[in-house]
């Protein structure tokens, strides 16, 4: 599987308009969750969360939401954010534009919210100038958990060897990616905690 664990300064040039992290000065970093909610990984995310009093950013599928609305409301009520990411996990190079705006209005009608992130990554450029109503968030590191060809322990190096401060990290809250996200998380918690790091969550 082939993909750029850090976003490279020449595609934040390429599309400016899209947050890819957050200038600061200050040692923060902004992790983020894809794909939930799911009744077992959000869960396990949110207790950990909590137990650094780190608040994250949480870009849901609406699907996902109306199955789990219990679990929608606790990210809301614990403080975290939440994002748009489509109604049916869309890739938005195969799908034509009004199909993908309808599904991202879809989502809307049960996540509230101004942020949006493709899923993929992917999204063709009608896409994003119909959705000039959203801000549009990338990420500068990915952790890789969704690759089932390496481990939880390569994941954890990802975002250790190309974190810096206002990083956007992508991990996600999905069965496919719990065998190395429950590894991975926790490491990068306690070293970036350790390392003097707060956690917070995009607006």
């Amino acid at each position: 599987m082939k993909y750029l664990v850090k976003t490279p300064w020449w595609l934040k040039r390429l599309f400016p308009k899209r947050i890819w992290s957050i200038d600061t000065k200050e040692k923060t970093v902004y992790l983020t969750f894809d794909d939930g909610p799911h009744p077992t990984v959000t869960p396990f995310v949110l207790d950990l969360l909590k137990q650094y009093e780190a608040k994250a950013t949480f870009f849901c599928i609406g699907k996902n939401v109306e199955a789990h609305p219990a679990i929608y409301q606790r990210l809301l009520s614990e403080g975290h954010s939440v994002g748009n990411h489509t109604h049916n996990h869309l890739n938005g190079w195969n799908t034509d534009t009004d199909i993908y705006i309808n599904n991202v209005a879809q989502a809307a009608s049960v996540i509230r919210s101004s942020l949006f992130r493709p899923p993929y990554g992917r999204m063709r450029a009608a896409q994003a100038k119909a959705l000039k109503d959203y801000k549009l968030v990338m990420w500068d590191v990915l952790s890789g958990d969704f690759d089932t060809d390496i481990n939880g322990e390569q994941c954890q190096a990802n975002v250790l060897k190309n974190v810096s401060k206002g990083s956007i990290i992508v991990f996600h809250d999905s069965e496919k990616a719990f065998p190395r996200l429950q590894l991975a998380l926790p490491g990068v918690l306690a070293a970036l905690h350790q390392q003097g790091y707060q956690f917070r969550s995009l607006e």
